[in-house]
């Protein structure tokens, strides 16, 4: 929850936000896009406030980059924002250390009230200011400038300009803490680069987490030196008989290193005790009759559990969470969970508390999918939902008791499903989930009988049983990973799908020049 005081002022601010031009009617063509810079609350996601007033500050030849001097975090975001600028405004853009009253600034420093993600914008017409207690407010503000200036600005080329920004104050900081991407890399691998892409696009909407999905029945994705043919043979396959992959070492550092960069933490994901048969496959040991299976390419679900009477289990576990523990800086590790259903309820509980404990041995906070709370979950323990219903009866005692929720309903944040009955990739068993399905929900009310306070944040999984590109990643995700964003970002006040649809319709110029192939859902009065 934020403290009162930012709330107050907040509350104050809101009253003088500028109200959003009606959307057109689905189908039917868009109003010509105003005259002028955009409206400083025309982003994704919506600021908590927005106070607008006087002239626009233009990018121009003379513009330079300003940033604190001695801190090498906030100029990296700085060398961030000139790389992203100079392609496409042609400006040479230095980044300087050097102070002055103009320019594009980035400072360390304001209320304690904006947190470790929270920013400031002032624009007036000699300077835009981004004020921020931390980096990560320093680069989440510098997405809402990018928002802010002409869709080319994502050009890789040189394009005419001008380069506005309008006049006003944007006091913005997070309602929620977790705010999550899952990818899944294990039904089809994806390469080091594909990911870094990934994680590029989720952080123009302040996504602050990566969840990486990295095995299950279809593919062991990391390397692990105790236990190496878990990868080497694990990996050799995915969906549909295809060759695989799997991440070295140095591959996963590196794309911890490129989600740093970006202020994202990497959750990784070792599935147990289901969704388990590439690392069976791998090793003989593992199995109860001492059997490996067979390399399994198909998707259906809950036919493999690890050994849970076999002491090597145990040490099997050990030894992988010891190993993606030391990789990882992030606080968490995922340890599955979900469609065991090969395991009974007492072997499950009994796993469950040893795999716990396991993860906490090596500092780490235990995330699993909400079958965690049929279990007992550790003192700490976070669950993540994927139901549909919000209304399991284990999932809300276990959050009065303190245990903290991630909510990923399936029928509204799985990026995986379809669109409606058409669509040529997804899976449909949680309904099909269009662009207004996704959005229009609030993960503050959405679980019976669960406290607000109890919310940790929002996830929204991608699962990759019929992706296999980059082109699939970006086509199930867009347009409905900002409205995930936004609702992790915004305050509840700002949830708003009519004002939502009319903001969300000005990405798509913007995505058409990144490159991305989303779905033009008829709900949204796309810019044609």
């Amino acid at each position: 929850m934020r403290p009162l005081r930012l709330r107050l002022l907040l509350l104050c601010a809101a009253l003088l936000v500028t109200v959003p031009p009606g959307p057109a009617v689905a189908g039917e063509p868009a109003a010509p896009a105003p005259a002028g810079p955009r409206p400083l609350d025309q982003v994704i996601p919506a600021p908590a406030s927005v106070r607008p007033g006087g002239e626009p500050y233009t990018i121009g030849e003379r513009t330079v980059i300003r940033v604190p001097k001695g801190s090498a975090e906030a100029r990296e975001v700085g060398e961030y924002l000139a790389a992203l600028l100079r392609p496409s405004t042609g400006h040479r853009l230095p980044v300087t250390a050097r102070p002055g009253p103009d320019g594009i600034q980035l400072r360390l420093g304001g209320p304690e009230e904006l947190g470790g993600e929270g920013y400031r914008l002032d624009v007036s017409p000699r300077a835009v200011v981004v004020r921020a207690r931390a980096a990560a407010g320093l680069f989440h503000g510098v997405q809402t400038l990018r928002q802010l200036l002409p869709a080319d600005v994502e050009a890789r080329e040189e394009r005419p300009g001008p380069w506005q920004v309008a006049g006003g104050t944007v006091t913005d900081a997070p309602r929620y803490a977790y705010r999550a991407a899952m990818l899944d890399v294990a039904r089809h691998f994806f390469t080091v680069d594909q990911v870094k892409r990934y994680i590029d696009q989720l952080a123009l909407y302040k996504i602050n987490t990566l969840h990486l999905h990295l095995t299950d029945d279809q593919g062991w994705r990391i390397a692990i030196d105790s236990w190496p043919r878990l990868a080497t043979y694990g990996g050799s396959t995915e969906v549909g008989g295809g060759p695989g992959g799997y991440y070295t070492k140095d591959d996963y550092r590196e794309i911890l290193r490129y989600a740093a960069s970006r202020h994202m933490t990497v959750v990784p994901e070792i599935d147990m005790p289901g969704h388990t048969n590439a690392a069976l496959a791998s090793y003989a040991e593992l199995n109860c009759d001492g059997v490996a299976p067979p390399l399994y390419t198909g998707i259906k679900v809950g036919f493999s559990s690890l050994c849970v009477p076999l002491e090597l289990t145990y040490d099997f576990v050990d030894d992988v969470v010891r190993e993606i523990a030391e990789l990882t800086p992030g606080p968490y590790l995922h340890i599955g969970g979900d469609e065991a259903h090969r395991t009974s309820h007492e072997d499950y509980v009994a796993f469950m508390d040893r795999a716990q404990r396991i993860v906490a041995k090596y500092g780490k906070t235990v995330i699993g999918w909400h079958q965690l709370t049929g279990a007992e979950p550790a003192e700490g323990a976070i669950a993540q939902y994927w139901g549909t219903t919000g209304k399991e009866a284990d999932v809300a005692e276990a959050a009065r008791n303190g245990t903290r929720l991630i909510l990923s309903p399936a029928n509204r944040s799985y990026l995986d499903m379809k669109y409606d009955e058409d669509t040529p990739l997804g899976l449909a068993w949680a309904g099909y989930v269009e662009a207004r399905q996704s959005y229009d929900w609030d993960p503050g009310s959405y679980f019976e009988g669960v406290p607000e306070e109890a919310v940790l944040g929002v996830e929204a999984p991608l699962w990759s049983e019929t992706i296999e590109t980059t082109d699939h990643i970006e086509f199930m995700a867009f347009p409905r990973l900002p409205g995930i964003a936004e609702l992790g970002w915004s305050p509840a006040s700002a949830l708003d799908w009519e004002a939502y649809r009319t903001r969300l319709a000005q990405q798509g110029p913007r995505w058409e020049l990144m490159g991305i192939d989303y779905w033009r859902s008829p709900q949204v009065p796309w810019n044609d």
